[in-house]
């Protein structure tokens, strides 16, 4: 179990915010395998202050998607205010202030990683954030910007200081992105020097790379982010691990065959045909890895109809079909 400020979440596994990920019926096919706490993509305040049609978009949610965390990214503290006035309409239980995306274009412009170059902007931001909603705020960040400044330590100090409840901490710099070697040690100083509770990040790929990340930092939660593509069953074998160090068998064919056309119906119903499709692609990719269906992958890249992509999900269960019968 896991507490953020007045929210008490049933597990401290977490669905990180993926951006062109996790929107709705990503959510909601998580959740079902035991997601305790969600977040939406992460939403620019700037897109948000001018209600956006695709960032308002990325607010849907229904009853069955909660607690749902909104994330957003900024850096100018009126836009912020406006983007949290609107937000203010919806219902969210926790606020996450982003400044830990490395994308170039982000970064350079002082916001997400960004600010980690900027401890004192960054606290003076949550402390507006904090006074201007009525729910939990966290706050995402890295353990530094490149290896001669890795000062997560402070920054997660500060960020205390300014009346966050959580802190999500993704244990590479901004330099690293998401490749190179996870720092376990710095999530663990952050961890013994914070009140509040810690959620830790990076390579959290498996149930057993997940336990390492409890085991190495003491956190009190993991936010699982790659770990979820295609594979919402991470989750239950996960908890599972935790519980008595074993994991289940994974999914049949005919069970990733199932999810796939779950996913695609959800997509379709949340987006309509078109959209839908097109952004169910590259999670047949993601369902398929392992499965004998590399060639289909650029198919499903050129698939534009429903009944298309159903084919292709089709030739996925029958290709898998023969190879299995090869093998015997």
């Amino acid at each position: 179990m896991l507490s953020i400020g007045n929210i008490t979440i049933a597990s401290p596994l977490v669905l990180a915010p993926m951006s062109g990920i996790s929107d709705l019926p990503f959510r909601l096919l998580n959740r079902s395998f035991g997601c305790g706490l969600a977040f939406t993509e992460m939403i620019s305040a700037d897109a948000l202050a001018h209600r956006n049609r695709n960032a308002l978009k990325k607010l849907a949610v229904t009853a069955d998607d909660r607690p749902l965390g909104l994330q957003i990214l900024g850096g100018d503290p009126e836009i912020i205010k406006r983007a949290l006035d609107i937000a203010s309409e919806y219902a969210f239980d926790i606020i996450d202030f982003n400044a830990a995306c490395p994308v170039r274009k982000v970064a350079s412009r002082g916001k997400g990683a960004g600010l980690l170059r900027e401890p004192l902007k960054l606290q003076e931001l949550l402390k507006i954030i904090v006074k201007n909603t009525d729910v939990p705020v966290t706050v995402k960040i890295r353990s530094g910007w490149d290896e001669t400044s890795v000062n997560a330590v402070e920054v997660a100090l500060r960020a205390q200081e300014a009346g966050v409840k959580g802190l999500f901490i993704h244990g590479r710099t901004r330099e690293q992105g998401y490749s190179g070697r996870v720092d376990y040690n710095i999530i663990r100083k952050v961890k013994e020097a914070l009140e509040i509770p810690v959620i830790a990040g990076g390579d959290a790929l498996t149930p057993a790379l997940i336990k390492k990340l409890f085991d190495e930092t003491g956190c009190n939660g993991v936010a699982i982010a790659r770990g979820a593509l295609g594979n919402p069953w991470i989750f239950r074998e996960t908890a599972e691990y935790l519980k008595d160090g074993t994991v289940s068998a994974g999914p049949d064919v005919e069970g990733v065959v199932r999810m796939m056309k779950e996913h695609l119906a959800s997509n379709i119903a949340f987006r309509g045909e078109k959209t839908g499709v097109m952004l169910f692609r590259k999670f047949f990719a993601w369902y398929a890895r392992g499965l004998p269906a590399k060639k289909l992958k650029g198919t499903a890249f050129r698939t534009d109809t429903w009944s298309g992509m159903l084919d292709l999900i089709g030739e996925v269960q029958s290709l898998s079909a023969t190879e299995n019968l090869s093998l015997v």
